[in-house]
């Protein structure tokens, strides 16, 4: 929990119910908001001075794979299905516990310089303790799912697990962090996709899931090959199949969703399920555009997420935010995606995908303090005639000034406060180098 904080003089941009704007302060105490513009603080609270300075709600992503950071520029130019057993499984597979702890330390370091306060993440099927350690330690807000994999073709050794030990470590997995860091840290059950389970392991998390109360993270629709496998072993095209099996529904989270029919899309849209949009991943696979304008047309929760680094390569919200929206306007019109909704799939959309739209997502009293500063009086953001635009179309990394979760300051002129970075640095080369050599 974090000391007293006063953010001063900044511009904040609520994203509440009405997209307010204002320009003042904003009090935090005990990890959360507590009062704007009020003369009533601690003593002993600490002054931002945000003069010149946008407040905004912390950045949520809703697909990530921390273990995949370790990976980043060492699986281009391929398709998904090939991306996957040539490079990503083989990578996976040869992760120890302290190649996996870098990794996620590595992709949590990107993420919070970027302003990502909170994630969705699937990890690989061993050693998901260690991701969780370092969300706990790096004072990052995340949802964590081991994979679960108990089928498929051409799936590494390590990784293919019988359904009943990998549900028991998921569910172990569950007992141990979910709630922890007062709430900081959740887990959920993460089936990778159909093609790599059984039906029965699928059928089974969608009775877990509700009985533990926790999200289900999963892939679904994003290439046609794969589409195409899950129709040839079934009988249904993907979301269909997911929703015989119980995993259509509002605590479900599907990332992709590229090539769905309209049956689908109805099933989407009765359901409540969520999709997790990641664009540049989409791209750079070749595995196509997801019609995110009808999604959000039919009422459909959407939300962004970077994917892993191998497949992006960056972890950068500000990139997904303009390339959701670029590319839908390429496909319906320059209307289409307007920067204030992009800016609401980036956040408030995140949270509600999360569960979380009760505590993250906007800046409102009694919130969680998950906050970002910019400073957007610099290259490449003036001059600002509407700051919604800037934001989503002009703004970097580089402009995330000052970062706070859950009230603590993790971030601070543009360093990291829990975390080291030359170390991690270093650490990572020398694991990628290790991995790369074994799988030699």
């Amino acid at each position: 929990m974090g000391n007293s904080i006063l953010i001063k003089n900044a511009t904040v941009i609520t994203m509440d119910a009405n997209n307010s704007i204002f320009t003042g302060d904003v009090f935090l105490a005990d990890g959360h908001i507590a009062a704007f513009n009020s003369a009533d603080h601690a003593d002993e609270v600490e002054v931002i001075d945000a003069t010149g300075r946008v407040l905004l709600p912390g950045f949520v992503q809703t697909h990530i794979h921390l273990c995949q950071t370790l990976f980043r520029g060492a699986a281009d130019d391929l398709a998904l299905i090939d991306w996957l057993k040539q490079r990503i499984w083989p990578f996976e597979a040869a992760h120890t516990p302290a190649s996996l702890r870098v990794s996620a330390q590595l992709g949590i370091a990107e993420l919070i310089r970027g302003g990502t306060t909170c994630a969705l993440t699937m990890e690989t099927v061993n050693h998901t303790d260690e991701v969780f350690r370092v969300v706990e330690e790096s004072g990052f807000r995340a949802t964590v799912g081991k994979c679960l994999m108990d089928a498929g073709e051409n799936v590494p050794a390590a990784l293919h697990q019988e359904t009943e030990t990998a549900l028991a470590e998921a569910v172990t997995l569950i007992e141990r962090w979910h709630g922890q860091a007062k709430g900081r840290i959740r887990a959920c059950f993460a089936p990778r996709f159909a093609v790599s389970c059984t039906q029965e392991l699928l059928e089974r998390v969608a009775r877990l899931s509700r009985e533990w109360q926790v999200l289900v993270h999963t892939h679904a629709s994003e290439n046609r090959d794969e589409i195409a496998l899950v129709e040839k072993n079934t009988g249904l095209r993907n979301i269909a199949y997911l929703h015989s099996v119980g995993l259509a529904a509002p605590h479900v989270v599907l990332a992709h969703c590229i090539w769905l029919d309209e049956t689908e899309m109805n099933l989407l849209q009765q359901t409540g399920t969520k999709v997790a949009h990641c664009p540049s991943s989409n791209l750079k696979l070749g595995s196509g555009i997801a019609n995110i304008t009808e999604m959000l047309e039919r009422g459909i929760a959407v939300s962004l997420g970077a994917d892993g680094a191998p497949c992006n390569n960056r972890l950068d919200m500000f990139t997904e935010m303009r390339t959701a929206a670029l590319l839908q306007k390429v496909q319906h019109g320059p209307q289409a995606i307007p920067a204030q909704t992009a800016l609401r799939m980036a956040t408030i959309e995140g949270a509600k995908a999360l569960g979380l739209a009760d505590e993250i997502g906007s800046i409102e009293i009694g919130k969680k303090a998950d906050l970002i500063l910019l400073n957007l009086r610099q290259l490449p953001c003036m001059p600002q005639p509407d700051l919604i635009s800037t934001i989503v179309y002009s703004a970097q990394s580089s402009n995330v000034e000052t970062v706070i979760i859950d009230g603590q300051i993790v971030l601070r002129n543009q360093v990291l406060t829990l975390l080291n970075e030359a170390n991690i640095l270093a650490e990572a080369q020398y694991q990628f180098e290790t991995l790369a050599e074994f799988l030699r």
